[in-house]
């Protein structure tokens, strides 16, 4: 596995705001699809992952992760939050996923809570809903902290098979609280 990093600026503000501040260049949209396709080259998977979500902004003239994903015709993993708030955030992204003509890849809910709420509960068969799928993956809250080997453990158990793991559709009911 390897990862590449195109560029870290020093604030966590979004790509075009870090960028601006530091006085350091933005990305350009050549850039990050060159990039892209000089990883697939080498590789049998390639994961591009922005900053900010599909509609944050890399640069002043308004270069967004939907515009890199529509140019190299990418498919979409959504990775949504699960409480309140959580339908309307994700119901516009799917609506400008849409408009862009992007395909929705997989939908999952990153940080799932120890104890999740009526709201969290309630809002995996609504996400379904939106998306018009079942859900892809649920991971743990915490997760990202975990050590390779566990974050591996955690990873299969909470993705479905779209992505190698072992959860499947009715398996949700567990997570819901049904």
């Amino acid at each position: 596995m390897r990862c590449v990093e195109l560029v870290r600026y020093p604030d966590p503000l979004s790509p075009e705001a870090a960028a601006r501040r530091s006085g350091r260049p933005a990305l350009t949209v050549g850039e990050c699809v060159a990039a892209v396709e000089s990883v697939g080259r080498e590789s049998d998977l390639v994961l591009v992952e922005g900053a900010g979500g599909l509609l944050v902004r890399y640069d002043d003239a308004g270069l967004t992760m939907a515009d890199v994903a529509s140019r190299l015709d990418l498919p979409v993993v959504l990775v949504t939050e699960p409480g309140l708030g959580t339908l309307n955030v994700t119901a516009l992204t799917l609506e400008a996923m849409r408009a862009r003509g992007l395909r929705l890849h997989a939908l999952v809910i990153g940080s799932w809570p120890r104890q999740p709420g009526l709201a969290e509960r309630s809002n995996i068969a609504d996400l379904q809903a939106l998306a018009g799928r079942p859900m892809d993956g649920l991971l743990s809250e915490g997760a990202a902290a975990l050590s390779g080997p566990d974050f591996l453990g955690v990873a299969r158990r909470g993705l479905g098979a779209v992505f190698g793991g072992d959860l499947v559709p009715a398996a949700l009911e567990a997570f819901a609280g049904r």
